[in-house]
C-alpha cells in the first residue's frame, strides 16, 4: 500500500494504546469504530502538526475523507494497538495522510497487521474555520512517487464531487416488517454533539463520527443475522459537510447488498441544529461499511438471504454487488501482485 521513507525529513507519527472491554463487543472483538476513531486521531495530529510548521495563522486539520479501508485481523481486549501515521503527498490546500495499524498481544509478543488506511485532511484556520490555509509541501524521493500521490489526489478529489451529487433523503422503516428485510433491520441513532465531541473550533472530530457510524452498521448486521459480527471493511467515507456543537446528529444504516459471507449497510448521517433554526437538516457524511458475521471461534459464517422489496432496493442491491464484485477482484489482483 505505501512504503516507509516515502519523503524526505518527515518521521511517522507513532501512537499506542491497551484494547480495554469497554472498547469491545460481548464477544470480546474491539468495535471497528474504535480503530477507526484511533487512526483520525493520529492523522489529525500529523497534519495539524505539520501545517503549523510554517508563519501565519495556527491551523487545525479536519477530515474530509477516508479512502477504502480494510479490517484486516480481528483485535481483542488486552492487545495493544500500535498505530503509525504519515505525510504522504501534499496538494495546495489538503494533505494525504497514511496509517498502518498493528495489533500486539504483549503476553507473547505476537504482532499482527489489523489495518491500512489512507485519509485526506484540509487545514482551517483557528480564527476562521471556512478559511483554508495553504499546506507546506513535502520533499518526495523521486518525481514518480510525487505523480502518484497526484493521482491519488485527483482520484479522491472526483469521487467526492460525485457522492455529493448522488445524496438522497433516508425514509423510515415500517414497523413490523419481515426478518431479513431492508426494513427489518434499519437502524438510527440520535446523538447531541457535545464539547467532548468537538476540536478547537467546535466541530465534531472526524473519529467520532464514524466511530457513531460503525455503530448503527453492527446493529444492522446484527439484527439481520442474529450473530456476533465484526467490520470487515468500509469504503471511502465522504465528509460533505462539517457538523458543529449543538448539532443533532442523526445516524442512519440500511442493508443494501448480501453475499453468502457479508453485508453491505449504507450509513448516512443527518444534522440539524439545536439553536440555529435557519439552519435546516443537511447530509454531513456517508460511506458503505461491509460487515461478516463470526461464530464462537471466529470463523466465518453464512449470511441469510437478503428479502428485496420493489426498485429501489433492487436498485440500491445492484449498486453494492458491483461494487462486491469490484472489491473481489482487486483482492485476487492484490493476492497474484504479492
Amino acid at each position: 500500500m505505501w512504503a516507509p521513507q516515502l519523503h524526505k525529513g518527515l518521521s511517522p507519527l507513532q501512537l499506542c494504546r491497551i484494547m480495554r472491554p469497554d472498547d469491545a463487543n460481548i464477544m470480546g472483538n474491539v468495535h471497528g469504530g474504535i480503530i477507526l476513531k484511533m487512526i483520525e486521531e493520529a492523522g489529525c495530529i500529523v497534519s495539524t502538526r505539520h501545517c503549523n510548521t510554517q508563519d501565519g495563522d495556527r491551523c487545525l486539520a479536519l477530515l474530509v475523507r477516508v479512502e477504502k479501508t480494510e479490517f484486516l485481523s480481528p483485535v481483542f481486549i488486552g492487545e495493544v494497538v500500535h498505530i503509525s501515521a504519515e505525510i504522504t503527498y501534499t496538494s495546495k490546500h489538503s494533505l494525504e495522510v497514511q496509517v498502518i495499524v498493528m495489533a500486539e498481544n504483549i503476553l507473547t509478543g505476537g504482532k499482527k497487521l489489523a489495518n491500512k488506511a489512507a485519509l485526506w485532511y484540509v487545514p482551517c484556520s483557528l480564527q476562521n474555520v471556512n478559511k483554508i490555509i495553504e499546506v507546506p509541501s513535502i520533499q518526495y524521493v523521486n518525481a514518480e512517487q510525487k505523480e502518484e500521490g497526484r493521482k491519488r489526489y485527483e482520484a479522491q478529489k472526483t469521487e467526492r464531487m460525485e457522492t455529493k451529487a448522488r445524496i438522497e433523503e433516508v425514509l423510515p422503516p415500517l414497523p413490523n416488517l419481515e426478518p431479513h428485510t431492508v426494513g427489518f433491520s434499519q437502524s438510527s441513532l440520535i446523538h447531541l454533539v457535545g464539547p467532548l465531541d468537538c476540536t478547537l473550533h467546535d466541530y465534531v472530530h472526524g473519529g467520532v463520527t464514524m466511530k457513531l457510524m460503525d455503530e448503527v452498521a453492527g446493529i444492522v448486521a446484527a439484527r439481520h443475522c442474529n450473530t456476533n459480527i465484526v467490520t470487515a471493511s468500509v469504503d471511502a467515507i465522504n465528509f460533505h459537510r462539517k457538523i458543529k456543537k449543538g448539532c443533532v446528529v442523526t445516524v442512519t444504516g440500511r442493508l443494501t447488498f448480501v453475499s453468502n459471507r457479508s453485508m453491505e449497510i449504507e450509513v448516512l448521517v443527518d444534522a440539524a441544529s439545536l439553536v440555529e433554526k435557519e439552519i435546516k437538516k443537511y447530509r454531513a457524511v456517508s460511506a458503505f461499511f461491509t460487515f461478516i458475521s463470526l461464530d464462537k471461534d471466529n470463523k466465518p459464517l453464512p449470511v441469510p438471504p437478503l428479502k428485496i422489496e420493489g426498485e429501489e432496493e433492487q436498485r440500491r442491491f445492484e449498486e453494492g454487488n458491483a461494487r462486491y464484485l469490484q472489491a473481489k477482484a482487486k483482492r485476487v489482483a492484490d493476492k497474484d501482485r504479492q
